[in-house]
């Protein structure tokens, strides 16, 4: 039973709720989240530390880089997200970070060094 209300406690949280509404969509490093959300590398770092804690996301070293993408073990939450997802039109803001997530790929690519 703990468990289940932990992660209730963790998606009450709108800034973890968007989060993982990205991560649902593809793996992102924290710039690409910073970006979207207009808030502070340790900020968003946090928040995906609690994710990590509760088994929601996984992450990866790639060069300079920290990554994040959904845990699909986590049947629960995967269910949760596809529920979201398949609403989004409900959701404005959900719908404007996915929108906004394209721009800041965008922008990253074009000042990441080659």
């Amino acid at each position: 039973m703990e468990k289940l209300l932990n992660t209730f406690k963790v998606l009450s949280d709108e800034t973890r709720v968007r989060l993982l509404v990205m991560l649902y969509h593809k793996k992102l490093c924290v710039c690409e989240l910073c970006g979207v959300l207009g808030e502070s590398q340790p900020k968003v770092s946090k928040h995906l530390a609690k994710l990590r804690d509760m088994g929601f996301v996984k992450d990866e070293r790639q060069e300079q880089f920290i990554f994040y993408y959904l845990n699909m073990d986590n049947k629960m939450l995967n269910t949760i997200l596809q529920e979201i997802v398949v609403n989004l039109g409900e959701y404005p803001t959900l719908a404007k970070d996915l929108q906004q997530l394209e721009g800041v790929e965008k922008f990253i690519q074009i000042c990441e060094p080659k």
